[in-house]
């Protein structure tokens, strides 16, 4: 076995710097080892290649964790185990964290001398760069191909999210949350390449190269690391996670999609950011299959004349109450008719909350045609309002003159306006379905926020 080492024997001195002055109080503090004192191995294995494509790289000093960046990947574990599968040399960086600070280490280079294409021959890097002399682009999902509703996905740090077994909490369709189409960056494309070693580039639309690095797929335990050139992300995410490079979670893997996982470690606390990718080479040539919509029937509803109001008052010389559904499914974005919610936990994390389900718990509103007059009563925390509404049979809109929807003003889903659109509602079924009440719009998503009321 061939050996490469680094060893130094000198004893390690650390002395105190004591500041002496008037005040009673005396300080130490740890000096900056000097990097003699940082012992390591660097270690080819010769039995496992002849090519000295297997390396080992250990710590062997005591109270110092070593950065190992071997041009594939980094890694800070006390012992590591590098496969290279390309011959050439690689430059190893080495840097110390101790008491008194980060020391970097001279570096140290290996040569191996032969290819080991076994080390990437397999369906998974085939399936990411194309295969061994090949290279395969890959692009963000915009959700028109049928593969992922968009670019990203939201995943419970306390659920399993793991290869081949997650369970997406929120995936917005097209963009990722709040991004932009300048955040998105649409057009650029990340490429994987194994032709001569596995390298990785990043491109604008123009094929203006951005980055240049290498990257590292672990098969086993379903990892992605890269080295000098990072996954696609939108701008506006970028500072919301730290570990965009270092054992990138790989959820799914296929000729045609990719989806990876990055723990968000910003203030806002632990949550899994999913990133979804189709092949450019599928992007590209991809045709729509052109089907009729799928529109859940209750959506955008048409009412015969004056049906509308009989369903939210029960005819003339009558009322029904209406309360939110607090405990099924009390609020949902709505995007053709279609929400992604399924009950109060689904938004727990961005709008509903206990505070809401006070609310919603002393709530309601009652529609009602007494005296030849449309009457609502609206009780919000045991205080009773009342007005005329009127309704637009055209656009199924209410109108509830001065007042507003179920009222909670420390929120941001408070509706702010008087007048509330039917997104969704069955006629023959609204006793048991309920009425979806949509209080604003996204016109760049063509999305509906509502509120779901029912009879209690």
């Amino acid at each position: 076995m061939k050996n490469i080492k680094v060893l130094v024997t000198s004893f390690l001195m650390l002395t105190a710097l004591l500041i002496s002055s008037c005040s009673p109080d005396t300080y130490s503090l740890d000096e900056p080892m000097d990097k003699s004192d940082i012992h390591f191995e660097i270690t080819q294995d010769l039995a496992a290649d002849a090519g000295g494509n297997t390396v080992i790289l250990k710590n062997t000093t005591p109270g110092v964790v070593l950065t190992w960046d071997y041009v594939t990947g980094k890694s800070s574990k006390a012992v590591e185990t590098v496969k290279y599968a390309f011959k050439g040399n690689y430059t190893i960086k080495i840097s110390a964290v101790t008491d008194g600070g980060i020391v970097e280490l001279d570096p140290v280079t290996v040569t191996v001398s032969a290819d080991n294409l076994n080390y990437v021959n397999d369906p998974l890097w085939t399936a990411l760069s194309g295969g061994v002399g090949k290279q395969k682009s890959w692009v963000f999902d915009n959700g028109k191909y049928g593969l992922a509703p968009g670019a990203m996905s939201y995943a419970d740090p306390s659920g399993t999210v793991e290869w081949g077994n997650f369970s997406p909490n929120w995936e917005p369709s097209g963009n990722a949350n709040s991004s932009t189409d300048a955040d998105m960056h649409w057009g650029r494309y990340m490429t994987f390449s194994l032709e001569g070693g596995p390298f990785m580039t990043v491109h604008e639309a123009d094929g203006t190269t951005i980055e240049n690095g290498s990257y590292f797929l672990d098969i086993n335990a379903h990892t992605l690391t890269t080295n000098g050139a990072t996954i696609l992300r939108p701008d506006n995410y970028i500072a919301n996670a730290s570990n965009w490079t270092s054992n990138i979670k790989v959820l799914k893997l296929t000729d045609n999609q990719l989806r990876i996982a990055i723990m968000r470690t910003n203030s806002e606390g632990a949550w899994w950011y999913i990133w979804n990718f189709v092949s450019k080479e599928y992007a590209d040539n991809y045709v729509p299959i052109v089907t009729e919509p799928v529109v859940d029937e209750g959506f955008n509803p048409t009412f015969a004349s004056g049906e509308l109001l009989k369903m939210l008052t029960g005819g003339v010389g009558a009322g029904r109450i209406w309360a939110l559904d607090a405990a099924g499914n009390p609020v949902d974005w709505l995007a053709a008719g279609i929400g992604w919610t399924t009950g109060p936990g689904s938004s727990s994390d961005w709008g509903w909350n206990p505070d809401w389900t006070a609310v919603a718990n002393n709530s309601w509103i009652r529609f009602d045609q007494y005296g030849g007059k449309q009457n609502y009563t609206r009780s919000q925390n045991g205080v009773v309002t009342s007005g005329l509404f009127t309704i637009n049979a055209e656009t199924n809109e209410i109108n509830l003159g001065s007042e507003t929807l179920i009222q909670n003003p420390s929120s941001w889903m408070n509706p702010t306006t008087n007048v509330i659109k039917v997104v969704k509602a069955y006629n023959s079924d609204f006793g048991t379905k309920g009425i979806w009440f949509g209080t604003s719009y996204d016109a760049g998503k063509n999305e509906w926020f509502v509120f779901h009321y029912i009879i209690p």
